[in-house]
């Protein structure tokens, strides 16, 4: 554990040397195997997705003695593989709903927010180009998971129907409940278009099973004053009134009664009470639900 501290200490994201991400990858397995029965998605040369490890674990349940009878997995490893590869255009750069935590039977999920109208043409383009009009990423027995009124459908509609319908029905084989979003803009926008989306301003309300939390948390951008400030977060309070910064704190209130925290004060607080008072709410959701339902949290900046 100390050497992988060590080594993600001093490696940058933009810096990979083939041998250490080896060396990484199968020292993480050996931890993963000393508790966890799991299996793995390969994704050597990034076909699965280019943002992700070339090894995806997917932990199944806890092995060790004391909780090896408590629960066992309900997924077979194909039908995910088969599931990710179908759906992981809805999100954006491929970054699709993956488990990366198990807790009592729970799987705790990482991805980036929803693909917008544009990212998703581009990629079907260029796939269909590449495969000789032969690509079928969404198989045919792809049907939209909400259902309209053809007479008011486009194609608009029906891409986002089937590509979101696939990503739905991967968070439901994963039994995911709430979908935390921690996207300070309800969509993002770049050189005036929308480039990213969030399940909680889904048109059609194609989420609508699922419990939304909108947990605004500063992007990637604003960690650079707090490097600036020699990593010193006491007193880096995020600026709410910058013009893209459009999506309120909405959770249920069954989830913040029993805090004891002022939740109306969320954008006073600083860097340090903002992640300790949402990670008592994250923590307060996964300890109460007595359902074994999952949580996805999908991210404007991906960390998981």
């Amino acid at each position: 554990m100390q050497f992988l501290i060590n080594v993600t200490a001093i490696l940058t994201e933009t810096k990979r040397d083939g041998n250490k991400v080896e060396t990484i990858e199968k020292r993480c397995l050996e931890l993963f195997g000393r508790d966890y029965k799991y299996s793995v998605i390969h994704n050597t040369n990034g076909e699965v997705c280019g943002h992700y490890p070339q090894q995806i674990v997917f932990l199944e349940y806890e092995s060790t003695e004391l909780h090896k009878d408590r629960f066992e997995s309900t997924v077979q490893i194909t039908k995910l593989q088969d599931l990710v590869n179908r759906s992981k255009m809805a999100r954006c750069r491929g970054r699709f709903v993956c488990p990366v935590i198990l807790y009592n039977g729970k799987h705790i999920c990482r991805s980036s927010t929803l693909a917008g109208w544009g990212e998703l043409y581009g990629r079907t383009g260029y796939n269909y180009i590449f495969s000789g009009g032969t690509d079928d990423t969404w198989g045919a027995e792809s049907e939209p998971e909400v259902p309209e009124d053809d007479s008011v459908r486009n194609g608009d509609s029906q891409l986002f129907d089937k590509v979101r319908g696939l990503d739905i029905k991967l968070l439901r084989y994963l039994s995911v409940h709430y979908i935390c979003d921690l996207m300070v803009e309800n969509k993002k926008v770049k050189f005036g278009l929308n480039v990213t989306s969030s399940e909680k301003v889904d048109k059609a309300q194609r989420y609508a099973d699922f419990t939304l939390l909108s947990v605004p948390y500063p992007g990637c951008e604003f960690f650079k004053d707090y490097k600036d400030r020699d990593y010193t977060a006491e007193g880096l309070v995020f600026n709410w009134n910058q013009d893209f910064v459009d999506a309120p704190l909405t959770i249920p209130a069954c989830f913040t009664k029993n805090l004891n925290i002022n939740w109306s004060e969320y954008q006073s607080w600083d860097l340090v009470h903002q992640t300790q008072n949402y990670l008592k709410l994250l923590l307060h959701i996964i300890n109460s639900d007595g359902h074994n339902h999952h949580s996805c949290v999908p991210m404007a900046c991906c960390v998981s």
